[in-house]
């Protein structure tokens, strides 16, 4: 059996009574979609961060290829996590090139998989402008083709339809499911439910910082089916003994 993409058990970080995630089991497969979706405050950030070792979790444990989050091969891994970063100085070229060099790839490659990444994201009219005077929907993109272009195992992609116009969305489309047909494992969150059913294999709900069930993609009314989940869990939480608000 393959190893998965990425394997998380009984995560947890608080940081007071009600905002943090709690317990959490997570995994991802390899050649796979799996998208996260919860209310603003659910911790899908948080809990993104943790699987990146960007925060330590008090307790629980991530893998990712098989590996600890101390032994993890970052070259394997791309990611976007709330805000891209660029340096605002440089072109879309050179921020890319930069990119590509901390990703490993060889110097040879990089003139042709910066070349690619830019067709990709439609970068072309932008591609030597400082990246200041990009629009947040170009910024975004060039986040992404950072992300990206070194051909990752592993994706983890934060909110990343955000700022992106229609033709910015289906390029991404494109791209992640050409990730995914190559064997990487994709975790997404959104909460733009109709797009992740388009290229999810599954749908985890995130709530109050907990997992508290899944959708099917192809479900017939996913949006109804979400916020009964939702509703549903907010009615227990709060009926429960000793119960606390948790959000992140």
């Amino acid at each position: 059996m393959a190893e998965l993409a990425i394997e998380a058990r009984s995560v947890e970080r608080m940081f007071d009574e009600t905002a943090g995630v709690r317990g959490v089991d997570i995994d991802v497969e390899q050649g796979e979609v799996h998208a996260l979706v919860g209310l603003n405050g659910a911790g899908k950030s948080t809990l993104m961060r943790l699987l990146l070792g960007m925060l330590r979790p008090r307790s629980g444990s991530v893998r990712i290829l098989g590996r600890s989050i101390a032994e993890t091969d970052w070259g394997s891994v791309g990611h976007l996590v709330e805000y891209p970063l660029a340096y605002g100085e440089l072109t879309v070229r050179r921020n890319l090139e930069l990119g590509a060099r901390l990703h490993r790839i060889p110097a040879r490659r990089i003139p042709a998989v910066v070349e690619n990444i830019v067709r990709d994201f439609a970068l072309e009219p932008s591609v030597n402008r400082p990246s200041r005077k990009l629009s947040l929907g170009n910024r975004q993109r060039l986040g992404l083709a950072s992300a990206l272009q070194h051909d990752p195992r592993v994706i983890v992609l934060d909110e990343p339809t955000n700022a992106l116009d229609p033709n910015g969305v289906i390029l991404l489309r494109e791209r992640l499911l050409a990730s995914v047909a190559r064997g990487a494992g994709v975790l997404v969150s959104s909460h733009h439910l109709d797009e992740v059913a388009r290229i999810a294999n599954r749908i985890s709900v995130l709530n109050h910082g907990r997992i508290i069930g899944s959708l099917d993609p192809k479900g017939i009314d996913i949006e109804r089916s979400f916020f009964e989940l939702v509703h549903d869990d907010d009615g227990a939480r709060v009926s429960a003994p000793g119960s606390g608000e948790c959000a992140a």
